[in-house]
């Protein structure tokens, strides 16, 4: 048995941590906060407020299905899942709403009751867009893109021309649909991916299949349910999980790491998977030899956005309201080059807003709702308190004018979130929240590697290595990082 550490308790964390204990290692996990779950811990308020801090769309059930089934487990042995229907709310303007139905064959009759034809158009799309899933979560996601070997498979270079990775996103949207609103909803999910759609390979089409097929779905209790969900299972196979516990240093001699620096005590360890921010890892944790990339890598990199976030308490019930409403009653491609193009604080932004109460009457006292506001801004730009409550008061007038309400004067819980929070927290590059953007310059093999080229048993995981950005490919990434490591692992017994 070998003695192994795991920097990071976010999702990539806990799944290594599980997969690692399950193999039969001493597994301890460290998170420098107070509580598990990286960016998807829970802000719990005195007043019975129950906020998730980050993620708020789950999408792609197989995913987390797939992780408990691993252990023995179902999803539904740990917390309950809501389909939500309808899905979202998108709102295009004053009185111009769209509401995103869960039934499939819902959704192709809304589509043609805005474009002539578009019905039979997002058949075929979706069709495409299962061969991208299926192919994608079967043969793409769980290769660890150390070597291109990995890609020679028969099945997948005959599948390469439809999966289309070199071609553009949006010319791919535009190819089956012409009106602006049909347009905008196809994007959307590429948002999630951290880029513009013009840069983004349209093989992401699998996300629009992930979420206008699959459904989204809502865990009770948050996805802090999920996240206890998941430590469970690494606490039953061994695991170790230390809060409170700040990793400062990773000693190496002769290219391996010997021991690990936390709260200012030297801990011997066999093996490392590092699961915080990756440059943070390398420029502060390892000594300039032992780094896989420069700075200078870093800063040609495409990060996706970091976001504004507000945690809001209202003192009473808003009925015009559905769990999840996107506001694309601007101009989503200006917002785009506020945020990739030139960094700025954006002129006419887009935002969301989820409101978890609405499905689960845990998460704010009876008669309250529970809100959760967040504006996607370019990483590493200016963050002032002042800047913060300018925005605050823009996204609140539209979600007024929305809901035809007053909601202000009802607020009686109020936090902020944004870059300078997101640097503090989880020592995150220039503030970003999601990770590295999915172009095709940082697809699969492209990324920063899982494996650390200098130090043997140093591996890598979470959001800025592969496959991705997101909660789901995030659990795939600790298990892929505990693969490899298991296999190091296995050479040295």
């Amino acid at each position: 048995m070998s003695k192994v550490a795991v920097i990071g308790s976010g999702f990539s964390g806990l799944s290594a941590a599980a997969y690692l204990s399950a193999a039969g290692h001493e597994v301890h996990v460290y998170e420098k906060n107070d509580s598990l779950g990286g960016r998807a811990r829970q802000l719990k308020t005195s007043t019975g407020y129950t906020f998730d801090m980050g993620p708020s769309w789950y999408w792609m059930p197989g995913v987390f299905e797939k992780f408990f089934s691993d252990f023995g487990f179902s999803v539904s042995d740990f917390y309950e899942l809501t389909l939500l229907n309808p899905s979202f709310d998108v709102v295009f303007g004053e009185n111009d709403l769209m509401s995103v139905p869960e039934n499939f064959e819902e959704l192709c009759a809304l589509f043609e009751s805005i474009e002539v034809g578009s019905a039979s158009k997002l058949r075929l799309f979706m069709d495409e867009a299962a061969f991208k899933y299926k192919t994608g979560m079967e043969n793409l996601v769980y290769k660890p893109g150390l070597s291109l070997t990995e890609f020679i498979d028969a099945d997948l270079i005959k599948g390469v021309f439809r999966l289309q990775v070199f071609t553009s996103f949006s010319k791919h949207v535009r190819k089956f649909f012409t009106h602006p609103k049909l347009i905008a909803l196809m994007e959307f999910p590429v948002l999630f991916l951290g880029a513009m759609p013009q840069d983004t390979p349209a093989l992401y089409s699998l996300m629009n299949y992930a979420g206008l097929k699959l459904g989204t779905w809502y865990p009770q209790g948050g996805f802090g349910n999920v996240i206890a969900a998941m430590a469970k299972v690494a606490q039953d196979k061994g695991a170790q999980f230390h809060t409170n516990a700040v990793v400062s240093n990773i000693e190496i001699e002769n290219g391996v790491a010997k021991t690990i620096l936390v709260n200012g005590i030297n801990l011997p360890f066999d093996a490392v998977i590092a699961t915080a921010d990756y440059h943070h890892v390398e420029n502060k944790l390892l000594p300039p030899a032992y780094r896989n990339y420069s700075e200078k890598y870093w800063d040609t990199k495409t990060f996706a956005p970091s976001c504004l976030i507000f945690y809001i308490g209202l003192n009473k019930k808003i009925s015009a309201l559905q769990h999840h409403t996107l506001f694309f009653d601007e101009d989503l491609h200006e917002h785009a080059i506020e945020i990739y193009k030139k960094p700025q604080w954006p002129t006419k932004p887009l935002f969301y807003v989820c409101c978890p109460s609405k499905t689960d009457t845990s998460v704010a006292p009876e008669g309250h709702e529970n809100l959760f506001l967040l504006m996607p801004i370019a990483p590493g730009i200016e963050d002032t308190d002042a800047l913060r409550e300018t925005y605050f008061q823009v996204m609140l007038t539209r979600l007024e004018k929305l809901v035809k309400e007053d909601i202000g004067n009802y607020i009686d819980y109020k936090k902020s979130y944004c870059v300078q929070d997101f640097i503090t927290d989880y020592n995150s590059y220039k503030g970003n929240a999601y990770g590295l953007a999915n172009t095709l310059s940082q697809t699969a093999l492209l990324k920063p590697k899982v494996k650390n080229n200098k130090v043997k048993n140093l591996f890598y995981a979470g959001q800025l290595t592969v496959p991705g950005p997101g909660v789901p490919p995030s659990i795939i990434s600790g298990e892929i990082s505990s693969k490899l490591l298991l296999a190091y692992l296995n050479t040295k017994s």
